[in-house]
C-alpha cells in the first residue's frame, strides 16, 4: 500500500513556497520543501511540476491525497487570481493535471491565520504584551509584495478565519507629510489604498517622495548600493536600519508609523483582544525598527481609545512559512474529510 502525501503551496507575488508532507499524522511531517521566485515562472502549474520532478519529492512516490494552495489574491470557490502576478488558478485543473483528488484554494492571509496555531514561541517577537483575552478576536496583518489582512473569531469551539481585503481600503493620511505622500501617490495611481504605502513598492515610493521633497539627500553609499540592487525597498531597509542614510531612516520611520496606525485601525475595528499578529515578508526584516517604539506609538494613538489599544497583545511573526503551515494544516484536514477551522469570506487592486 502506497503512502499518501499532502501538497501545500504558499503562492505570493515575490516568492512561492511548496512542501510535500506525509499525511498519516495530525500534523504532517514535511519530506520535501522548496522556495521559488514566482516571476521566473509562467504559472503555478510550472512551479508544482518542477517541484514534483525534483529528487527529494520524486522519491516519495506515494499518491497525493490532497492539496491546499494559499493564494495572494481573491479566491472565489475553486478559482483564484493572483493580484500581483495576474495568474488565473483553477482547483479543478490542478487536481486533474497532478492527479490530486481534493484541491482547495484559500486566501494567503486566511491561510496564515490558520498557521498561527502551528508556530513555536520563538517564531514570535512581542511588541506589546497587553492583557490577552482567552478566545478574544485576533487579526493578522502583513506587508510584503502587497498588504494582507485576515481576522479570526472564536465560534465556541475553534477560531473561524475570515479572509479580508482590508489592505485595499482608502489610505488616510495623519499629518502634512502624509498629506503630501498621498497627493504624490494619487498623481501616480489615482486612487490610493493602504497597500500603495504598506508594501515593498510602497516603501520605495515613500523614499522617492521624501527625496523629491528635499527632506534629505541620499548618501553616496546608498546611491551606489541602489545601482546594484534593483529593489529599492531592500536598500532603504538596510540603510535605514543602520542609520547610515538619513533619508532612508526617515522613509523607514514613516513606513513604521503608517504601519502601526493601520494595524491599530484593524485592531480597533474588530477589538482584537486575542492579539494582533504582524506577518508578511517585510516585518521580520525590519523588526528592530518595529521594536523602537515608532510602530506602537502610532498603533495606540487613537484618542479616547488609546488606553484600550494598549491592552491588545501585538506580536511580529518571524517565521515566513506561516502561510505554508496553514495550507498544510488545511490539506491534512481535507484529506481526512473535513475542515475543522472555518475559513469564511474568501473572496485583492488598489
Amino acid at each position: 500500500m502506497k503512502r499518501e502525501y499532502l501538497l501545500a503551496v504558499d503562492l505570493g507575488g515575490t516568492k512561492t513556497e511548496v512542501a510535500l508532507a506525509a499525511g498519516e499524522r495530525d500534523w504532517p511531517g514535511i519530506v520535501a520543501r522548496r522556495v521559488y521566485a514566482s516571476q521566473e515562472f509562467e504559472g503555478l502549474d510550472a512551479i508544482i511540476a518542477d517541484f514534483l520532478a525534483r529528487p527529494d519529492a520524486r522519491k516519495h512516490a506515494g499518491a497525493l491525497a490532497a492539496a491546499c494552495i494559499s493564494v495572494a489574491g481573491p479566491v472565489e470557490g475553486e478559482r483564484a487570481t493572483t493580484t500581483n502576478l495576474e495568474w488565473a488558478i483553477s482547483a479543478k485543473a490542478l487536481g486533474e493535471r497532478f492527479a490530486v483528488p481534493a484541491v482547495r484554494l484559500i486566501n494567503d492571509f486566511a491561510a496564515a491565520g490558520v498557521g498561527i496555531a502551528r508556530l513555536d514561541p520563538g517564531d514570535l517577537e512581542t511588541l506589546q504584551e497587553g492583557q490577552p483575552v482567552t478566545h478574544g478576536a485576533r487579526a493578522i496583518i502583513g506587508a510584503g509584495t502587497g498588504l494582507g489582512v485576515a481576522l479570526m473569531m472564536w465560534d465556541g469551539k475553534d477560531y473561524a478565519v475570515h479572509a479580508s481585503e482590508a489592505g485595499h481600503v482608502d489610505f488616510a493620511p495623519l499629518d502634512q507629510i502624509q498629506d503630501g505622500l498621498v497627493a504624490h501617490l494619487r498623481r501616480l495611481h489615482g486612487r490610493v489604498s493602504y497597500e500603495r504605502v504598506l508594501s515593498g513598492p510602497g516603501l520605495a515610493q515613500i523614499f522617492h517622495y521624501l527625496k523629491d521633497c528635499g527632506v534629505d539627500a541620499p548618501s553616496r553609499a546608498m546611491l551606489e548600493a541602489a545601482e546594484k540592487e534593483p529593489d529599492t525597498a531592500v536598500v532603504v531597509s538596510e540603510f535605514g536600519l543602520r542609520q547610515h542614510d538619513p533619508l532612508a531612516a526617515r522613509a523607514l520611520d514613516l513606513f513604521a508609523t503608517v504601519y502601526g496606525a493601520f494595524a491599530g485601525n484593524i485592531a480597533l475595528a474588530v477589538l482584537a483582544r486575542g492579539g494582533v499578529f504582524i506577518a508578511g515578508g517585510i516585518a521580520p526584516k525590519i523588526v528592530e525598527k518595529l521594536k523602537d517604539g515608532t510602530f506602537m506609538r502610532a498603533f495606540t494613538d487613537k484618542g479616547r481609545f488609546g488606553d484600550l489599544l494598549s491592552t491588545f497583545p501585538v506580536h511580529v511573526v518571524l517565521n515566513s512559512s506561516v502561510g505554508l503551515y496553514g495550507a498544510l494544516e488545511l490539506a491534512g484536514r481535507l484529506a481526512r474529510g473535513g475542515v475543522k477551522r472555518k475559513v469564511k469570506g474568501e473572496r485583492r487592486e488598489a
